[in-house]
């Protein structure tokens, strides 16, 4: 299919082409209060394909794999392409950056789970979290997803491979009352491996513990303090790093971190370093979206940018290379040669101050860096827990916050493209009730 699409676009007059095809299936059940909810069947499938003639580029997609439509599809690119505008950085990615070998990086991995059996998962892990504490009123659901699928990728460079993968998961949400207060969480596991989605009951138990440690929230006073953020929020706060750094808010000029690369943004201690070969991890890729092989690479050694996040038309656009970021970063490590610990002793360390376990809308600035969102919680005095929180607001400025990180938990979440601990920001501005 692949090729014949590329085939058909040289017939066309095409001076280069690249097309992707994908095939997926899955199955989701949706568990609320012991009862079926939902049970979805998924089977998808498309192809997108890039003419490029001289340089104007078109582009078509289609969900009908009939080599009828595949062939209309390319035609439908190739007018476009005559219609567009030139643009001298345009074009597929360098030749000699191809992947020339396709490593098995064990991301296919079969769940041959039966719907009926699906729905008794789900429902032994909402039962475990719903008995947790008879304060536990209410559910969201319990949901188990399994999918599989492949992904084919050629261009006109003579480029042509694919792999399959799979993700499997399950998540868990409740909702905790005692009087007029009523709290909601959750937690989820996700994996390519069904095997290490660990034990389905302890996540429904989790989510229900969330839930009921909530119940009780406070409003702070505004004040100044340190803020802790769980692995899964700290995920996000590097994810506007790497927006910043992106070849397009590059060469744009629209970043916070605009012209940074050789300049010191984070402490010395901290390192942020590529890994994209990494067995079985969620975002692990023998190449990016244009066929360019994934290599390790420092992206923040001892706190110094070491480059950008590079497809190969932002490369061009700057005058570099690409750096097989295509589509995105493939397992970022967030690692710490200084100060560490588990949770609890990043707990201790702040001595007084919030922990972050939620955050509401998007208002982070990636122009200027500004960051300001919804937050709830838990305060901490003398290196303890204290009492829930919530209705606050955060703010400060990414490039302050990466400056006064103090400490990276070795708590290391692993179910996303980035994969970090707790994160210890000396200090940021807690928007409250009052002043206090």
């Amino acid at each position: 299919m692949v090729s014949g699409a590329l085939e058909a676009a040289r017939r066309l007059g095409a001076d280069q082409a690249e097309a992707g095809a994908n095939l997926q299936q899955g199955l989701t059940v949706n568990v609320r209060l012991g009862e079926v909810d939902t049970v979805e069947y998924q089977r998808d499938r498309g192809l997108g394909v890039t003419v490029y003639i001289g340089h104007r580029k078109g582009s078509a997609s289609t969900a009908d794999l009939a080599p009828a439509a595949v062939q209309a599809t390319v035609a439908k690119a190739c007018t476009i392409a005559r219609y567009t505008a030139e643009d001298p950085f345009s074009g597929l990615a360098d030749a000699d950056m191809l992947a020339r070998e396709v490593p098995d990086l064990e991301l296919d991995h079969e769940w041959a789970i039966e719907p009926e059996d699906a729905v008794e998962l789900a429902r032994r892990c909402e039962a475990a979290g719903r008995g947790v504490d008879g304060r536990i009123t209410n559910s969201e659901g319990a949901s188990v997803t399994t999918h599989r699928g492949a992904h084919v990728y050629g261009n006109s460079l003579g480029f042509l491979a694919g792999y399959p993968s799979s993700s499997h998961s399950v998540s868990c949400a409740l909702v905790a009352q005692a009087g007029g207060d009523m709290q909601r969480d959750y937690w989820y596991a996700a994996a390519r491996d069904p095997a290490e989605l660990g034990d389905i009951e302890a996540i429904g138990r989790c989510a229900g513990e969330r839930a009921i440690a909530r119940l009780g929230a406070r409003r702070l006073g505004t004040r100044r303090s340190p803020v802790l953020f769980v692995p899964d929020l700290a995920r996000g706060v590097f994810s506007h790093l790497v927006a910043a750094v992106r070849g397009g808010s590059q060469y744009r000029r629209s970043s916070f971190l605009l012209d940074a690369a050789g300049t010191q943004i984070l402490p010395s201690c901290i390192h942020l370093r590529e890994r994209p070969h990494i067995p079985k991890a969620l975002a692990s890729s023998p190449f990016d979206a244009e066929g360019v092989a994934t290599r390790d690479r420092e992206l923040v050694a001892g706190g110094i940018l070491q480059g950008y996040v590079l497809g190969s038309y932002a490369a061009r656009k700057l005058g570099l290379r690409s750096t097989g970021n295509a589509g995105g970063v493939h397992n970022l490590l967030v690692e710490s040669s200084g100060e560490t610990g588990s949770f609890e002793q990043l707990i201790a360390r702040m001595g007084r101050g919030l922990i972050v376990t939620e955050l509401m809308g998007q208002g982070v600035n990636g122009v200027t860096g500004d960051y300001s969102r919804g937050a709830s919680g838990f305060w901490v005095e003398d290196g303890a827990i204290a009492f829930p929180v919530e209705e606050v607001t955060i703010a400060g400025n990414l490039r302050d916050m990466y400056r006064a990180i103090e400490a990276v938990g070795n708590d290391v979440d692993s179910r996303g493209a980035i994969r970090t601990g707790s994160l210890l920001v000396a200090e940021m501005t807690i928007a409250g009730a009052a002043q206090s």
